[in-house]
């Protein structure tokens, strides 16, 4: 729930030099470590660039352009309204944080707030959009640090506590069915939905037993919150995503049953999340067609993609890229309102 530092509290004791912290730290501070996560980290990029590249050189594009000209608009503004719910309610998810930081922001300023930042989150990534864009409108409105800080992580937690809930659910309950050359089979799925759904409940559990309320992580303070306020993050985070899969199966015109859907766009987060890329651009539609290719022809499928990557991730970021300049615009004239006159 903090963000990432190398530091430890001031409180925590110095590990031993025989424990595992010991070792670790000595690890992370060998010459050698910084070349080996380098060069791990580059070699799965590459595995995944050839997934793409591997992938794109086998669609027939000149068929998902001509899918894409005859789509049904029927089944668009029927995304448009969800992705609009969608939004609606991640805008909500900062309220959440509100009410657990108690500071004084008008929940409209809240919710455009975190509209704009959902959205360049989506496509930049959460290193530019859902961080550096929350402090920094949040600042400006006279947050401090630390709250910012408690309010961006209770956020992401919502989503991510959601994200187990309803990967638990479908996992375990309706997992998709993997290529026969893959490492993992359906039973193995199962096993990790079970694993997924405990730990949302442990969560829970703990929101509600837990006679300890604050712990110290890395020099920040975390607060337990309560049972109602937890059970609001959990159930608003697992909705989002029921939403968004909404969205992929009414734009692949239900032509694949919707916990399929659900499942494999679960299984696209997690991979957008590994590899790092911006707005999981190329990720997604490569775990869809490595797993739903089978179901429907692969242009269709494509098509439908595309228009989802139009409806949730583009047409938001230019609404929100108007809403930002205007609000840059309002705080510069506001700044300037403020200035001292320069007097002779």
């Amino acid at each position: 729930m903090t963000p990432d530092s190398r530091s430890l509290p001031p409180s925590a004791p110095l590990a031993p030099p025989g424990s595992r912290r010991g070792l670790w730290r000595k690890v992370g501070e060998a010459p050698w470590w910084p070349w080996l996560k380098r060069g791990v980290t580059t070699v799965f990029f590459l595995l995944v660039a050839w997934l793409l590249v591997s992938q794109a050189r086998t669609i027939e594009w000149d068929k998902v352009l001509t899918s894409l000209q005859n789509y049904p608009l029927t089944a668009a503004w029927g995304a448009v309204a969800l992705a609009a719910a969608s939004y609606l309610l991640y805008s909500c998810f900062d309220l959440l944080g509100r009410h657990y930081t108690g500071h004084r922001l008008s929940a409209p300023t809240v919710m455009l707030l975190t509209f704009v930042s959902y959205a360049f989150n989506l496509n930049l990534g959460s290193v530019v959009g859902g961080v550096a864009f929350r402090y920094r409108l949040y600042s400006r409105l006279g947050l401090a640090l630390g709250t910012i800080t408690r309010i961006m992580s209770f956020s992401m937690l919502a989503n991510w506590i959601g994200y187990l809930l309803l990967g638990g659910l479908v996992f375990s309950l309706h997992p998709p069915s993997l290529p026969g050359g893959w490492s993992i089979d359906a039973v193995q799925l199962r096993l990790i939905g079970v694993v997924l759904l405990g730990l949302a409940l442990a969560y829970l559990g703990a929101c509600a037993f837990a006679r300890r309320r604050s712990f110290s992580l890395r020099g920040h303070e975390v607060d337990l919150p309560s049972l109602r306020l937890a059970a609001l993050q959990l159930g608003m985070g697992a909705s989002n995503w029921l939403l968004m899969s909404g969205i992929v199966f009414i734009l692949l015109q239900h032509r694949i049953d919707f916990f399929t859907v659900a499942s494999v766009l679960l299984l696209a987060a997690i991979a957008g999340v590994i590899t790092h890329i911006p707005g999981n651009l190329g990720v997604l539609e490569a775990v869809f067609v490595a797993l739903l290719s089978h179901r429907m022809p692969q242009h269709e499928l494509l098509a439908g993609l595309v228009a989802y990557r139009v409806v949730y991730y583009l047409a938001p970021l230019l609404l929100a890229s108007v809403i930002y300049l205007a609000m840059e615009a309002h705080a510069r004239k506001n700044r300037q309102k403020v200035l001292p006159l320069n007097l002779p």
